[in-house]
C-alpha cells in the first residue's frame, strides 16, 4: 500500500472516529432527556 493510500485511509479513520463519537453523544443526550421527561411525568402524575 502507497503512502498515500495509508494517508488517506487514516484520515477516513479518524473522520469515522469523530462521527461516531457525535453519534454516542446524540444517544446519550437523548437518554437525558428522556429521563428528565420521565421524572416530570412521575411527579406529575403522583
Amino acid at each position: 500500500m502507497s503512502q498515500k493510500g495509508k494517508a488517506r485511509r487514516a484520515a477516513r479513520e479518524a473522520q469515522q472516529e469523530k462521527e461516531g463519537k457525535k453519534v454516542i453523544n446524540w444517544i446519550f443526550a437523548a437518554l437525558i432527556l428522556l429521563g428528565v421527561i420521565y421524572v416530570v411525568y412521575a411527579v406529575a402524575t403522583a
